[in-house]
């Protein structure tokens, strides 16, 4: 991995790892509900997909629920819409100090890791990048998040603890992620957005750094992703330790990509439900070019959706998606 990211900053022509999942459900007659919970059909989305776009990776669902499921909360299932989690699991010292660190035969975790190892084994031209949920992320679907964000100061020893076992059970799953090939994990952690910098610091980004310290190697990366940050929280996502980060929509990519060193992979963020979902086809094309124009000179940009494809984007907008690079490097001197 330490060599594909540099191969990007090397590369003269500007590539793309949009997150997406979903259409390929769709195109492959499967719904979400089943994809979630069956392994073979997430991964057969995933084929689909790295078989009719030339991503620069292969990108495994991004499900904020599975982590949290697997520790005993209760989710709900849509036939064709993401999952939910349902109520809190914990809420007090009492309660957080009883709930144990799952393993990794709980809930569904077991059809996500084949769906990981059947793309490892099948899908051989690019990286597999595997998606998983972030340590203050997962503290709050289990705390729920409007009461993690009053008691980060109200309790902040409980609210420790609880993050000690997320981080510890994330940690567990990310190596066995690794063990089976994956070559590194999207951490989905929007929830840190939601907080200053120097409180993502103590909350998210020291957990993903002790995280990133056991398990990034020469073959393994963390991609940091926080697709709620607003700009506030940058420094903190640097300050992770992850070797690469991933921006949502609500950012400026051009300050951004200023703000980051220039040696560290920056992605993002063509809006996933305004532009890829709901715009027109032309429309995507036509803010796909506007930000590659507006960051062209910034060769560790890797241009990418500001999050996970909802379902029912249309397969057409990704395809201009992708019309759009090939114009743009076509149009890029060499």
């Amino acid at each position: 991995m330490v060599t594909w990211l540099q191969n990007i900053l090397d590369n003269k022509k500007t590539l793309a790892i949009p997150v997406m999942t979903h259409p390929g459900i769709e195109a492959t007659g499967h719904t979400v509900e089943e994809a979630v919970k069956n392994g073979s059909v997430h991964y057969e989305a995933l084929k689909y997909l790295a078989d009719r776009y030339d991503s620069a990776a292969c990108c495994t669902i991004m499900d904020l629920t599975v982590e949290a499921e697997a520790f005993g909360a209760t989710v709900e299932f849509q036939r064709d819409d993401i999952p939910h989690v349902i109520g809190r699991l914990v809420k007090d010292a009492e309660s957080v100090d009883r709930l144990e660190v799952p393993t990794l035969e709980s809930g569904r975790l077991p059809e996500f890791l084949k769906a990981s190892r059947l793309a490892v084994q099948n899908i051989k031209d690019r990286p597999i990048i595997a998606g998983c949920i972030g340590p203050f992320t997962l503290a709050g679907r289990l705390y729920d998040i409007s009461e993690i964000m009053t008691d980060i100061y109200l309790e902040p020893d409980v609210i420790e603890r609880l993050l000690n076992k997320c981080a510890d059970f994330i940690y567990q799953y990310c190596k066995a992620l690794k063990e089976i090939g994956v070559d590194g994990v999207l951490m989905a952690e929007p929830a840190a957005g939601l907080l200053s910098n120097e409180d993502c610091v103590m909350w998210s980004s020291s957990y993903i750094k002790s995280i990133a310290d056991k398990l990034q190697d020469n073959g393994f990366a963390i991609i940091n992703h926080d697709c709620g940050n607003k700009g506030q929280c940058t420094q903190a996502m640097i300050d992770s330790g992850a070797a690469s980060l991933h921006f949502g929509n609500a950012i400026d990519m051009e300050r951004t990509l200023a703000e980051c060193p220039p040696d560290m992979i920056v992605m993002g963020n063509i809006d996933p439900v305004g532009v890829m979902k709901q715009s027109t086809a032309e429309k995507v094309k036509e803010v796909t070019l506007d930000l590659l124009n507006r960051v062209a000179g910034h060769p560790n940009f890797v241009l990418s959706t500001g999050c996970d494809l909802p379902p029912h984007t249309p397969l057409g907008n990704i395809d201009a998606f992708f019309e759009a690079l090939s114009e743009y490097n076509g149009a890029s001197p060499s």
